[in-house]
């Protein structure tokens, strides 16, 4: 019998709705900006930061599954919820603390460039995620995993 590996992977349930997760949380997104902005831009959908955090809805929802398939004993199931932590820190500790740099080299950029003619791009504040986002993400993660599982 010969394996097909990408007809496998085609099949993997797990990564069909991580993956729906994450588009769902960064459509959200995108939709929140419309909204807010009046106009649609499509490189919304790839940029990180924002409520939910599709990062954390992504891992959680696999993680879920994990649980809910393998039992909550499993190796697989400790290793993802350790990943899962890993990455939710990742986005509400470093990236975050990375966005609010962003935010002061940008002020020291409009402060410098109001008394010389600097030319500098600036920097994207939004990088990662606030308690809350994170944990918008969690729930949408968990929901997305009980419509997978069910």
């Amino acid at each position: 019998m010969e394996i097909h590996p990408i007809k496998e992977f085609m099949n993997n349930m797990y990564f069909w709705a991580a993956l729906a997760s994450w588009f769902l949380a960064q459509s959200i997104k995108v939709a929140y900006n419309c909204y807010k902005q009046k106009r649609f831009d499509f490189s919304w959908f790839l940029e990180t930061g924002g409520m939910p955090s599709s990062h954390t809805s992504a891992v959680t929802t696999m993680t879920a599954m994990f649980g809910a398939h393998f039992g909550f004993a499993s190796p697989i199931f400790a290793l993802s919820v350790l990943l899962a932590i890993i990455t939710m820190s990742d986005a509400a500790g470093v990236r975050r603390a990375a966005g609010k740099q962003a935010r002061v080299l940008n002020q020291i950029l409009d402060d410098v460039s109001h008394h010389k003619k600097v030319k500098a791009k600036k920097l994207r504040e939004l990088l990662g995620h606030s308690p809350v986002e994170v944990f918008a993400g969690i729930a949408l993660g968990i929901f997305v995993a009980i419509l997978f599982c069910s």
